[in-house]
């Protein structure tokens, strides 16, 4: 499409995984992955639990960081460096070290060759309280917005919005004298212009106040060593060198959190089951209701005396019966398997799409309708073979 006529130019479809395996936390959270196993899914599936916060942190913290990303690249395109438009911000990541250097391609000072690499004491105090970092990489270049082109929303509960929203701020304060916010609302920066300082400050306010602030709407837990008391002001009229950075260790803290708790439980959950907690309970509760009625129906026959194929007709109430109870017990439909569906919510669904997880639903639904069979095939076998007496 040509970009000079207006038109906008249509947005690259994500590059799915091929994978003959389970995901890694950070392939789901690229967005390369499919559902039931998608990020979408794993926002859904946290907030069941109510551990979404931590996932929209850190998806707060991704976007502050492809927007000073975009800053610093705005930057090499007009010709300008880091240490003329904000020589504090090139001074600090060169004397305490920033995991954007690549970008900046700072001056190293004579008497200094390792600066610019090397990190402060402390931030080798705040990674030291941490285990060492796993699969917590840079983010994919195709995250960074490119120019004439909106941003993607920063949480998956509004990835099904296309419309754009740009920042919003408003003059009333809070009781701790901040600037309040909409802080439901993602930050969307358009890219018909360059990316600005001040763009980097409203994002970063916006995500102390409603992550960081001692009592704030959404705090999430943190080790004392990597709170954040206060928001660091601006110096003059350059902000505080610390804001490209401000997030990075709660950010890997976060991440390791997920890594080793709530994602594999999510893929438990998803892997191996297509229904969730309480759709199981739904169908427990129905499956021994209508088992009630089964063993109604079998002992009115057997105690009416009536012939034995007449009674055969407690194999349907059986069926359905166990049909409801096993795939309970097990969190797992056979019937949902045969429609290629799973449940993110009672009575909604959503469609299988990763091979891999649709083969374990098979193997899945294949045994829970076996031992469904067995068990149907069981007690009518007893319930038709005994003998009827009449009352």
């Amino acid at each position: 499409m040509d970009e000079k006529a207006g038109v906008e130019p249509r947005r690259q479809a994500p590059r799915y995984l091929q994978l003959n395996r389970l995901p890694t936390l950070q392939e789901v959270l690229d967005r390369r992955t499919r559902a039931p196993l998608d990020l979408f899914c794993f926002w859904i599936w946290l907030e069941s639990i109510q551990c979404q916060d931590g996932l929209d942190f850190w998806l707060d913290v991704q976007q502050h960081e492809n927007l000073c990303k975009a800053y610093f690249k705005d930057l090499r395109r007009s010709g300008r460096s880091i240490h003329q438009d904000w020589p504090e911000y090139a001074n600090y990541a060169r004397e305490n070290g920033s995991h954007f250097s690549p970008l900046l391609a700072l001056r190293e000072e004579p008497n200094n060759p390792n600066s610019g690499i090397t990190q402060s004491p402390r931030a080798a105090r705040r990674s030291s309280d941490l285990d060492p970092p796993r699969l917590v990489s840079p983010v994919s270049p195709t995250f960074v917005p490119p120019v004439s082109s909106p941003t993607m929303p920063s949480r998956p509960s509004d990835l099904r919005s296309s419309d754009p929203m740009s920042f919003k701020t408003h003059d009333s304060t809070n009781e701790h004298g901040w600037a309040s916010r909409n802080s439901k609302a993602p930050v969307v920066i358009p890219r018909d212009r360059a990316i600005e300082k001040a763009a980097l400050v409203d994002g970063a306010e916006r995500i102390y106040l409603r992550y960081l602030l001692p009592g704030a709407e959404r705090e999430i837990y943190l080790p004392p060593s990597l709170r954040m008391d206060n928001f660091p002001m601006t110096n003059g009229s350059d902000p505080s060198p610390l804001i490209p950075d401000l997030f990075h260790a709660q950010k890997q803290y976060i991440y390791k959190l997920m890594e080793a708790d709530y994602f594999p439980r999510f893929l438990r959950a998803k892997s191996f089951c297509n229904l969730t907690k309480a759709g199981g309970i739904i169908r427990l509760i129905a499956g021994f209701a209508v088992l009630w009625g089964a063993f109604v129906l079998a002992f009115s026959f057997i105690f009416l005396d009536y012939p034995r194929h007449t009674r055969l007709w407690i194999i349907l109430p059986l069926f359905v019966a166990w049909n409801l109870l096993v795939p309970a017990y097990y969190d797992h439909s056979p019937l949902l398997f045969l429609f290629s569906r799973a449940e993110t919510s009672p009575f909604r669904t959503i469609r299988v799409r990763e091979r891999f997880v649709w083969k374990i639903h098979g193997i899945r639904a294949l045994w829970v309708e076996a031992l469904a069979l067995a068990l149907t095939a069981g007690l009518s076998v007893l319930f038709v073979l005994v003998p009827g007496h009449r009352l």
